[in-house]
């Protein structure tokens, strides 16, 4: 099993295999706009402006699970990723990441990391780093900044 297992709907609503984005490098972030995260989106959206052409995509899942940081419904946080951060990198349906009701995605990618972090996500902007064969490769806490852990993304590129 791997991230291409999944299906998850987009932020306009159309279903996708994450197939789709076989043989890339993905960094898979679950996000919120009014958290004081929220900055990252530039390093993201620096990151994916880079490397794209080479085969590295950001796709940002919001998420409202962590104090309601991302209130609006998924037109208003396209908006706002947009105007606020120029995010034009994939953004999905608002999810939960946690309890029941969390994504099967999370589920898995949570399965993948536990241990060190436990099973559960702590805090918008946990990031997950996958590999051009869809395994898991690191988990990073929302406090580990995009641009720290860029020659991680360089030397996953460099391995086809």
């Amino acid at each position: 099993m791997n991230v291409y297992d999944f299906h998850v709907r987009t932020i306009r609503g159309d279903e996708v295999s994450l197939a789709d984005y076989r043989g890339q490098v993905l960094l898979i972030v679950n996000t919120a706009t009014k958290c004081g995260f929220a900055p990252q989106f530039n390093e993201m959206q620096q990151l994916y402006d880079t490397y794209k052409e080479q085969g590295f995509t950001v796709l940002g899942f919001p998420c409202n699970q962590f104090r309601e940081q991302e209130p609006g419904n998924d037109s208003q946080v396209e908006q706002a990723c947009q105007l606020n951060f120029g995010v034009n990198f994939p953004l999905f349906a608002k999810i939960d990441v946690n309890g029941k009701e969390a994504d099967p995605l999370y589920v898995y990618l949570k399965k993948e990391t536990s241990g060190l972090f436990g099973s559960s996500i702590k805090w918008n902007f946990t990031k997950f780093l996958i590999d051009r064969k869809g395994q898991v490769v690191k988990r990073y806490s929302p406090t580990t900044r995009p641009l720290k852990f860029e020659d991680r993304i360089v030397k996953l590129l460099g391995t086809h």
